[in-house]
């Protein structure tokens, strides 16, 4: 039964943390945190790292405290399987975020599902606007449905094309 309350801890957390990363991004990047996230809708030649990867720190706090509890506690206990769960959320975020969508690394090139690609349009409406109001598509995973079908209509119109 331990098993199962571990694996549902690490279920629960990751699930909890794209609830958790779109209110963070709407009502804090998006708001008295702006100073911290401008500089990643602005095109700027600052370098690799931003002021917006400080959030990187933010996110990974809980992780490593819950996991270092959760270790002295026990792992009978969910505490270490939630940390687990966080940072396996941190590492789709970096995955998807910084490597997929914003291409950080020269990984993922081909990668073209109607899944990824409607993914990488929400992102891409999302920074159409460079300043903190009238934002839109604060999530990563998941997405508008809108996206998801232009992005499978967009898909099924290159099928039939290619045939």
């Amino acid at each position: 039964m331990t098993v199962v309350v571990n694996i549902l801890s690490i279920i629960a957390a990751y699930l909890a943390m794209e609830a958790i990363a779109w209110l963070a991004h709407r009502f804090l990047m998006h708001g008295p945190l702006w100073f911290l996230h401008e500089d990643h809708h602005t095109k700027g030649e600052d370098g690799f790292f931003e002021r917006n990867d400080t959030f990187f720190v933010v996110f990974a706090t809980p992780a490593i405290i819950l996991l270092a509890y959760g270790l002295h506690s026990g792992l009978d206990l969910p505490w270490f399987w939630m940390g687990c769960g966080i940072s396996l959320y941190g590492m789709t975020y970096f995955l998807v975020h910084d490597v997929f969508i914003h291409r950080r690394l020269r990984w993922f090139r081909n990668a073209n599902s109607s899944y990824l690609r409607a993914i990488r349009r929400a992102h891409k409406m999302h920074h159409k606007h460079l300043t903190k109001e009238d934002g839109e598509c604060f999530g990563m995973l998941v997405v508008p449905p809108k996206y998801l079908r232009e992005a499978s209509k967009t898909q099924l119109d290159d099928r039939i094309v290619s045939s």
